[in-house]
């Protein structure tokens, strides 16, 4: 069974409400106003609303023509970090409580080209840097299956947003499982796209003054949504690049699941539902192996992701170990990346796509130790907490695409899975995400 809080239509649905003239752009944010109200109080997810000038923006595009804008009248909210113009952008910090930006991040550009309504942004943690979203300018946002467990992060707010039933439609951006764990722990769809293939102009840190700045390895950012049509949508109205598409049915597919990685163990919470669905999709005809001798070296690809990371959030300052990587290790680091991507790439030869657990527990207990300090119980052991991003950089380090499904639960908190692709494979990972989704009534 896979949990679920609201029925609310999702991104198609209310546009599609909207063209047929079922209700206007207008009543269209209104509601979504409306639940924000009823229902984020205790959540505390929708943290920058900007309910006026979504009304505003209704009721402009009253009387217009809605062919070629497939969200036309459709209300959503963007993560925190996305510059919208007339609104601040913190990344969690007090010292830019009162940083307005005058610009719209190239995303946001494109999603009201393509008709959507912003009428908000939603929480993180400070710069974007944790698996939970909590920061001295907007407080803590909460689980909405478990009011004493985390959102998830960095894009802790847009998933409970969505999983709420709040708004329709949702984006975010991810470099250590940033959009995979929220739509893990909120049970929802989320997609990490393939590196470069979507803009993060205008998706940067308020220490840069409005200022471009070089994008940096691994971040990227991507859409969340209650459903794989949606996902695939909200990306292809946002994409810069092509994307082809292989079509097939679930029972053509050939997958790989990793459950073992040599860094992190995986918790009964999470691997008995991967496990159920995994036998669902053999089931279903397709063909699952459970090994390969095409897997890169796991231990070697997660301790090399840890040290890009450091070097891509830090941006040239002293890692962990008080060290700052020069320029020359640097580059060896980007040939050792470009390695690892090839390796990939001969194994996705033999298979469509991998399926991993997006982390190896479920909804943790609100913690506000360090992530560097913190612990956390896996099968009644104690573990570093850090270890888990293991399963972030399966996909992270290799720049793959990876859509994360519904799958499953545990004591009531849900249970996602990652669906792994080839570069540039990113709808067909949506669809067979949607095909697994469908087979399970996510």
């Amino acid at each position: 069974m896979i949990p679920k809080l609201t029925e609310e239509p999702g991104a198609i649905e209310t546009a599609a409400q909207i063209r047929s003239g079922a209700m206007s752009p207008l009543e269209a944010v209104d509601a979504c106003i409306k639940r924000i109200e009823a229902l984020d109080g205790p959540l505390n997810a929708v943290v920058v609303r900007d309910f006026d000038r979504a009304r505003d923006a209704a009721r402009a595009l009253e009387g217009q023509d809605a062919e070629d804008r497939p969200l036309f009248g459709v209300p959503m909210t963007v993560k925190e970090s996305f510059n919208v113009a007339g609104l601040p952008t913190t990344f969690g910090h007090l010292q830019f409580k009162d940083y307005i930006v005058n610009s719209d991040a190239r995303v946001v550009e494109l999603l009201r080209e393509a008709g959507a309504i912003i009428v908000g942004k939603t929480n993180v943690p400070p710069d974007l840097a944790d698996l939970q979203s909590n920061n001295p300018v907007y407080g803590r946002t909460n689980n909405p299956f478990d009011h004493s467990r985390v959102s998830g992060g960095s894009s802790g707010g847009s998933a409970v947003a969505l999983a709420s039933g709040m708004v329709p439609a949702e984006y975010g951006s991810d470099i250590g499982s940033s959009i995979r764990n929220p739509a893990h722990f909120n049970g929802i769809f989320g997609h990490k796209t393939t590196f470069g293939l979507v803009s993060r102009r205008g998706h940067a840190h308020p220490m840069t003054g409005g200022r471009e700045v070089h994008d940096g390895p691994l971040s990227v950012v991507g859409p969340l949504a209650r459903s794989a049509e949606d996902l695939a949508l909200l990306l292809e109205v946002t994409a810069d690049k092509p994307m082809p598409r292989r079509t097939r049915t679930l029972k053509e597919m050939r997958f790989l699941a990793i459950l073992d990685h040599p860094v992190s163990e995986v918790d009964a919470s999470v691997r008995d539902p991967i496990e159920a669905a995994l036998g669902a999709v053999e089931q279903a005809g397709a063909k699952v192996d459970r090994s390969s001798d095409l897997i890169p070296d796991l231990a070697e690809q997660h301790a090399n992701y840890m040290r890009l990371l450091n070097a891509a959030m830090a941006r040239g300052r002293p890692g962990p170990d008080g060290q700052s990587m020069n320029l020359a290790d640097y580059y060896l680091l980007l040939d050792i990346q470009a390695r690892n991507r090839y390796a990939w790439a001969d194994l996705f030869e033999e298979y469509d796509f991998v399926l991993a657990p997006p982390l190896p527990f479920v909804a943790y207990a609100h913690d506000d130790t360090p992530i560097r300090d913190r612990r956390i119980t896996i099968n009644g052991k104690d573990s570093p907490f850090a270890n888990a991003l293991a399963w972030a950089g399966l996909a992270t380090f290799p720049d793959l695409p990876s859509t994360v499904v519904p799958v499953g639960e545990s004591g009531g908190l849900p249970c996602g899975m990652q669906v792994m692709g080839r570069e540039w494979s990113d709808l067909d990972c949506i669809a067979a995400a949607g095909a697994i989704g469908e087979l399970l009534g996510a």
